[in-house]
């Protein structure tokens, strides 16, 4: 049993309904003979039609399926983009967005020879990032870069492996890294973090302009999310994002994913009165963290918007996404953060609730629902 729940009948002020639901179905041996028992024993039996609900994954083999519905496969370059006219680095977005399309869950992650440009491209990010860290950066990402540097290769003059990354934060927190050839929907991406399963994505921006990428990239999955993930507090978060996506209306899956735009993406914290960047759009760009961090604001004029963490708000919050945000939420801490962000799960209208079990790697719900596809 999953499931009960007891209400007053109506028309009979001395009995109860029930509501049950039990795994099962009707025709094997054990639940025909329960539904003789309660029919011989209750008013009435009724056998309700199953919840319909968009498709989610309830086993973590089933990701294979989430990244086949890439929106963009990360090889169908714009003209504007800076390797548009670079043959051999079209050729190697190629080649990392086959070996993700040929991953499957459980496997090993390739381990990936990069060039002398993509290792020299991220070494010259590393380098200003680590400077920037140590002013603005929260003090869970910085004790944890220090761990992913001696433990997971971190370097200017090395690409870690996102294998060896993923054994870290597995030890660390559960959660592991499974590659992307491109975008994926709100919903397919969200609802890998209901399995703590972070898609990433392998490619590397064009070395002709090291400090600008108008996508996300290894340099943005590698040194803004992963080192996060490897917090208890960052991960439960994200996880909570995770399991309330599963079975979300499309309505639902956008408030979510701008919660998670203003945090996961942009978040703020503030230590011994300071702002710090918890978010990986932060923590993988000098400019908007001076930007969102600084108080003698050297990367520019402009002073962006303060606003305490509060998801109920920032749902509905619209956001720019080719220029600084002009509105940054600011948690009192990542404990703060994950708790509001629990509250507001709970708050959606949604026809069951979802529990992961990290021995199975399955998602257990209350009630019987139909996974349809959209």
């Amino acid at each position: 049993m999953t499931r009960i729940e007891s209400r007053p009948a109506k028309g009979h002020n001395m009995n109860y309904s029930f509501y049950i639901d039990f795994e099962g179905k009707s025709g094997q041996t054990e639940v025909d003979e329960l539904m003789d028992d309660l029919q011989k024993n209750c008013l009435d039996v009724m056998v309700l039609h199953d919840k319909k609900v968009p498709w989610f994954p309830r086993k973590i083999k089933e990701l294979d399926r989430s990244v086949a519905n890439i929106l963009d496969a990360g090889t169908d370059l714009e003209s504007d983009h800076p390797g548009f006219n670079d043959q051999e680095y079209r050729r190697r977005r190629n080649m990392f967005a086959d070996i993700a399309q040929s991953y499957r869950q459980g496997d090993a992650i390739p381990r990936l020879d990069y060039t002398q440009d993509e290792i020299k491209t991220w070494g010259v990010i590393y380098k200003r990032m680590k400077d920037m860290w140590k002013q603005h950066a929260c003090d869970e990402f910085n004790y944890i870069i220090p761990l992913l540097e001696s433990n997971c290769g971190y370097a200017e003059d090395n690409i870690p492996q996102q294998q060896d990354i993923s054994n870290f934060l597995k030890e660390c927190t559960g959660f592991t890294l499974r590659p992307v050839g491109g975008l994926l929907s709100s919903r397919d991406f969200l609802n890998g973090l209901a399995h703590r399963v972070f898609f990433s994505t392998q490619y590397i921006r064009h070395h002709s302009m090291p400090l600008y990428t108008p996508e996300p990239d290894i340099c943005h999955e590698l040194m803004g999310h992963a080192p996060m993930f490897a917090d208890p507090d960052f991960a439960d978060f994200s996880h909570e994002v995770g399991l309330a996506s599963l079975g979300a209306s499309d309505e639902e899956i956008e408030r979510l994913a701008t919660c998670y735009w203003f945090s996961v993406e942009f978040g703020l914290t503030k230590q011994r009165g300071e702002y710090k960047a918890y978010g990986a759009g932060l923590l993988s760009s000098f400019g908007e963290m001076e930007y969102a961090c600084a108080t003698n604001r050297p990367a520019g004029s402009d002073v962006p918007e303060y606003r305490p963490w509060d998801p109920f708000s920032a749902c509905k919050q619209k956001y720019p996404i080719t220029t600084y945000q002009p509105v940054y939420y600011v948690a009192d801490s990542l404990f703060d953060a994950k708790e509001k962000m629990r509250g507001f799960c709970e708050d959606l209208k949604k026809p069951f609730q979802a529990r992961y079990d990290p021995y199975s790697q399955t998602v257990s719900i209350d009630r019987a629902v139909q996974r349809q596809d959209i």
